[in-house]
């Protein structure tokens, strides 16, 4: 099948980790995952019962980390930032124009951006690949 991009733009807040969760439980809830017609009871039942091939969702994201790991997304470091938009400090439209941030995702990862507007924090940008 092949890895399915996704990608989540949701508002910014103190906390990467309580952003996930939300954005997490938002998919949940929309149904909006592969495996949803299961009727799993919660956002780790539809991860679990999808196996190897995941939700091709942020249901398949279980952490923030620092860097790349299975099931988990990390920041875009500032120099990749840098080369992809001009500034570490994109905003909604830069990212919305490309999709070169996919190029270095591995299956089953994603990244997370910072995403400014009027030079301050607004939003956080979730993208990352489905396991297959």
């Amino acid at each position: 099948m092949g890895g399915e991009p996704w990608n989540y733009f949701v508002p910014f807040e103190a906390s990467v980790e309580a952003a996930l969760k939300k954005l997490r439980e938002r998919v949940f809830e929309s149904g909006d995952f592969r495996g949803s017609e299961m009727k799993p009871a919660t956002p780790d039942d539809a991860f679990t019962n999808m196996g190897a091939d995941g939700t091709a969702s942020i249901l398949d994201i279980l952490m923030v980390g620092d860097s790349p790991e299975m099931c988990s997304v990390c920041p875009l470091p500032d120099a990749q930032l840098k080369s992809l938009f001009g500034t570490a400090h994109p905003t909604h439209e830069m990212i919305e124009a490309t999709t070169d941030f996919y190029d270095d995702i591995e299956r089953g990862q994603g990244i997370y951006i910072i995403v400014y507007k009027d030079d301050q924090p607004h939003e956080y940008f979730f993208a990352g690949y489905s396991f297959d």
